[in-house]
């Protein structure tokens, strides 16, 4: 009674959720959220994002699922739109439909030129259990020494007064942290 509930924190990137399916430890399919029930397998772009391995670690597990964000920085959107006006093209409205449109193209030289990244921040079809995962923080962590990107803005906090400071500081960070957000996510940390 009375212990506070942990909360794990982090950034909502503004960007667009992918789905990371590796078997044998190398990337097999990248498949976009879509409309919740089927998205789009954009495999072949997501290959020319260098912060995504390809292959994993032989302490990774042979199967799994990492879920994601794919942006753009805010210092690539801007050389991406200075090419754009040079090249007399129109620039893009902001960092996320770059991303989003960079990755739909056809071909995959245009997503490797525009400078996409990632940053993990979920597992699906693993057992947890088994690989002793029990928290979210645990999860940021297996997901780093797996060879992902993870956020270095996400932090454990306790309870409402907890929740609040960590808005407030994203507040504060917001616009110095080089790509966009439209907010914050809260997890249970266990």
């Amino acid at each position: 009674e009375g212990v506070a509930v942990e909360y794990f924190s982090e950034p909502k990137y503004d960007g667009l959720a992918i789905s990371l399916i590796y078997k044998d430890r190398a990337l097999s399919h990248a498949i976009t959220r879509g409309d919740g029930m089927r998205g789009e397998n954009v495999t072949h772009n997501v290959r020319t994002i260098g912060d995504i391995p390809l292959t994993l670690p032989k302490s990774a597990p042979s199967v799994m699922e990492v879920r994601g964000e794919i942006i753009m920085l805010v210092k690539d959107f801007d050389a991406l739109n200075e090419r754009q006006i040079r090249s007399e093209q129109k620039p893009f409205a902001n960092p996320r439909n770059a991303a989003a449109g960079s990755l739909r193209q056809l071909d995959p030289q245009v997503p490797a030129s525009r400078k996409l990244s990632f940053f993990a921040y979920g597992l699906e079809q693993l057992d947890l259990t088994a690989h002793k995962i029990q928290t979210q923080s645990q999860v940021k962590a297996f997901l780093d020494r797996s060879g992902f990107p993870v956020s270095e803005h996400s932090s454990v906090v306790s309870g409402a007064s907890g929740i609040q400071a960590f808005f407030d500081s994203m507040q504060k960070k917001r616009s110095s942290l080089g790509f966009e957000i439209d907010g914050v996510v809260y997890k249970l940390n266990r």
